[in-house]
């Protein structure tokens, strides 16, 4: 079921679209999140969307046609290799909807630490879930995490926002 536009507004007002210029998004399913970023983006932005699942990534290469757009079949836990192999030494923001509840405690974990790793200073990690289970993994890394929720959703969401120091 894709993402409410309540829940794609609550996460992408959350980004200095103004400054923000290297955009990754992990787990971009249907596109719903991509559409949006890309709408807000500037021009000289570039969105790097990461989606493991064959026919989601298949179904995002053949529908979203926009120069700014990189499209990857790889993991999050690889993002620094991702961000190096296409000329990148951070990225502004990170948005994440991947299930972390599915994923095994070293997943999380990695993902976490990397996602922290790849970021800017004050660059920011918004993810929206269906679970805190990401909570502690994000507080073990980044400190404070701020919460909010989403009940205008196909299931409520849970969101999560945290910058690196």
């Amino acid at each position: 079921m894709p993402s409410s536009r309540f829940l794609v507004g609550d996460i992408i007002k959350r980004i200095d679209w103004n400054r923000v210029k290297v955009i990754v998004e992990y787990g971009a399913g249907t596109g719903t999140f991509t559409k949006a970023i890309l709408q807000h983006m500037r021009p000289d932005a570039r969105l790097i969307a990461l989606e493991i699942n064959p026919e989601f990534y298949q179904f995002l290469t053949s529908s979203l046609k926009d120069p700014r757009l990189h499209i990857s079949r790889e993991s999050a836990a690889d993002i620094d290799m991702v961000l190096a192999d296409l000329g990148y030494s951070h990225a502004d923001c990170v948005v994440s909807g991947i299930p972390f509840k599915s994923l095994p405690h070293g997943s999380r974990d990695l993902i976490v630490r990397k996602t922290h790793a790849v970021l800017r200073p004050r660059g920011k990690f918004l993810i929206y879930q269906f679970s805190g289970a990401v909570l502690p993994y994000l507080e073990r890394v980044f400190g404070h995490v701020s919460h909010d929720f989403q009940l205008l959703n196909f299931i409520p969401a849970r969101l999560f926002y945290c910058a690196r120091a």
